[in-house]
C-alpha cells in the first residue's frame, strides 16, 4: 500500500471541511428545549426539515414536581414531559445539543448565524427563540427554597393540590389584588399581606371586591415564612406577629430571556409583566425569519399554551420555507426562458 500523496491528503481535507460546513447548516434552529421549542421542532421534523434544537436545560417549571392542566398529561412531572418530547423529536431526525446560544446575527441573505457557548457556530434559514423566562421572587427569606412546593404563583397550576387550605397572598404591586381574588376559587380562607403595597394604593373597587370575597387584608412588611417539618406553617411580619398559613401565593417578577431577540433587532413591547417581543398570530417577530414562542413571547404561556404556540410557529416556518423555495424556482425558471 502506497503512502498518500500530499495532493490527495489536501483534497480529502478539503472534502471533510466542506462536509463540516454543510453539517452546520440547518433549515431551522430552535433555541430553547422546553414545551414550545420541542413542539416547534416536532412539527418541523415531521415536515422533513433539517432542524437543530439548542437547549441550555433551564426550564421555568423545574422547581415543580408536577404540571397540571395539560390534557392527557395532567400530573406528569416536567422532567418526564421534556424527556418524552426529546425522544419524539429524535424519531424524526431532529438534532438536539446541550448548549447555550450566546450570539446571533442575520446575514445579507436574511438567514441566521448562531454562536453557542461551546464555540460552535450554526447557520439556519429560520430561527425560533423559545428561551422562556426566569422568575425573580421577592426578597423575603425562605421563599426561594419553597417555590413550586407551598410557595406558589399560579392557581391554575397548583390550586387544586392545595384546595381548602389556609392561603396567603403576598402583595408586591397593586396588581396582586387580582391574584388574591383569583385564589378564592380554591379556598375561602385567604389572607392578603400588603407587604410592598400601602393601603392607600388599593382602589375603592379593590377593597370592596376583597371584602366581598372574604379576603382578610393585613398591612405591614413580610419578614419571612415559618416552616416546620418541611411544611409551610405561617407568614411572619416585621413586627414579629405570625399568621398561620399553609400555602403562600406570590407573583414573581418576570425576566424574559430576550437577549437573542434584541441582538437581532426584534421590536419589544412593554407589558405589566416585562418586555416581550411583538409577534403576529403565528409567532413571527418584526424581523423576517425570526420567531418566538412560549414564555419568551409572553408571561402567561402555560405549558399547554407554549406547546400550541410552538406547533403554530413550526407549521408556519415550514410554509415559509416551502413557498420561498417555490418562488425562487419560478423566478429562476422565468429568467431561463427570457
Amino acid at each position: 500500500m502506497t503512502e498518500k500523496s500530499g495532493k490527495t491528503v489536501r483534497a480529502e481535507q478539503a472534502v471533510r471541511a466542506v462536509r463540516a460546513v454543510r453539517a452546520e447548516k440547518y433549515e431551522a434552529v430552535v433555541v430553547g428545549g422546553g414545551a414550545a421549542g420541542l413542539s416547534a421542532a416536532l412539527v418541523l421534523g415531521r415536515a422533513r426539515r433539517r432542524t437543530l434544537v439548542v437547549d441550555a436545560g433551564e426550564p421555568r417549571n423545574a422547581p415543580s414536581a408536577h404540571m397540571q392542566g395539560f390534557l392527557s398529561r395532567d400530573g406528569m412531572s416536567p422532567e418526564r414531559f421534556l424527556a418524552a418530547g426529546r425522544e419524539e423529536i429524535e424519531r424524526y431526525g431532529v438534532e438536539l445539543v446541550r448548549d447555550r446560544a450566546v450570539e446571533a446575527v442575520r446575514d445579507a441573505e436574511g438567514e441566521f448565524d448562531v454562536t453557542l457557548a461551546g464555540g460552535r457556530t450554526v447557520h439556519a434559514r429560520q430561527m425560533v427563540v423559545a428561551t422562556g423566562l426566569k422568575d425573580e421572587l421577592p426578597a423575603v427569606p425562605g421563599l426561594a427554597g419553597r417555590f413550586g412546593r407551598d410557595v406558589l404563583h399560579c392557581p391554575y397550576c397548583h390550586g387544586w393540590e392545595v384546595r381548602d387550605q389556609a392561603f396567603g397572598v403576598l402583595a408586591t404591586t397593586p396588581l396582586s389584588v387580582h391574584q388574591a381574588l383569583m385564589v378564592t376559587q380554591w379556598s375561602k380562607d385567604v389572607t392578603f399581606f400588603l407587604h410592598e403595597v400601602g393601603e392607600n394604593e388599593l382602589s375603592d373597587v379593590d377593597l370592596r371586591r376583597l371584602a366581598a370575597a372574604g379576603v382578610r387584608v393585613v398591612p405591614g412588611e413580610v419578614a419571612g415564612i415559618v416552616v416546620e417539618a418541611d411544611r409551610l406553617t405561617g407568614v411572619r411580619l416585621a413586627d414579629g406577629s405570625t399568621h398561620a398559613r399553609e400555602a403562600l401565593f406570590v407573583a414573581p417578577r418576570a425576566l424574559p430571556r430576550t437577549d437573542l431577540l434584541q441582538q437581532l433587532g426584534a421590536e419589544l413591547r412593554e407589558t405589566p409583566f416585562g418586555a416581550f417581543p411583538v409577534i403576529d398570530e403565528r409567532g413571527l417577530t418584526t424581523v423576517p425569519g425570526l420567531w418566538s414562542a412560549g414564555n419568551a413571547s409572553g408571561f402567561a404561556e402555560q405549558v399547554i399554551n407554549a406547546a400550541s404556540r410552538g406547533y403554530r410557529a413550526g407549521a408556519a416556518i415550514n410554509g415559509e420555507l416551502l413557498f420561498t423555495d417555490l418562488d425562487a424556482a419560478v423566478t429562476a425558471g422565468g429568467a431561463a426562458r427570457v
